[in-house]
């Protein structure tokens, strides 16, 4: 098994309902998924946003490569209305964060390094944002960051992230 840990985000529109067509999307067009963490609302992190994000970290099977699933991805984000800047994940231009609908983003694909214009895996910024390591500590805490050496465990205990991190309860769990 690979270990495919992807992080959906969503702070505009039905925050809710984006995450789960997001679910069903990905298992249509991306791979199986194999776990899922909780649900966390968590504070917008690198710009001001009066709308918090929902956040979930879900591990995927999936057959496609890095920057095929990369693709579907997007295509997936493109069809729930996100409007992205730039093209891939953004690692080659400036950072400029807004709200969006849907975001999704490949955290880690095993133990794969992956550096390119339109894709980097693992996340470069994962292990500085609680948003990130909250959910992904529930579904795989004893994941070893392939760069870092380190633990999901413990990379989030060292993690100097203060924003507001907290497992919300959403409708279709009631």
């Amino acid at each position: 098994m690979k270990e495919v840990f992807l992080l959906l985000g969503s702070n505009q529109g039905d925050r809710e309902n984006f995450l789960s067509k997001a679910l069903d999307m990905i298992s249509e067009k991306a791979g199986t998924i194999l776990c899922k963490s909780a649900v966390y609302e968590t504070e917008p992190w690198g710009f001001d946003d009066p709308v918090p994000f929902l956040n979930q970290a879900i591990e995927i099977n999936t057959g496609f490569t890095p920057a095929e699933l990369l693709e579907q991805l997007l295509t997936i984000e493109t069809q729930l209305g996100r409007i992205r800047p730039f093209d891939g994940c953004g690692c080659s231009v400036p950072v400029s964060y807004t709200g969006r609908t849907i975001d999704l983003d490949i955290l880690f694909y095993g133990q794969m390094l992956v550096f390119t214009d339109h894709l980097m895996i693992p996340h470069p910024r994962l292990h500085e944002r609680k948003f990130s390591l909250i959910p992904m500590n529930e579904i795989a805490p004893d994941f070893i960051h392939p760069l870092l050496k380190k633990t999901i465990s413990v990379l989030l205990q060292g993690c100097a992230d203060r924003s507001r991190v907290e497992k919300v309860e959403l409708m279709n769990d009631k």
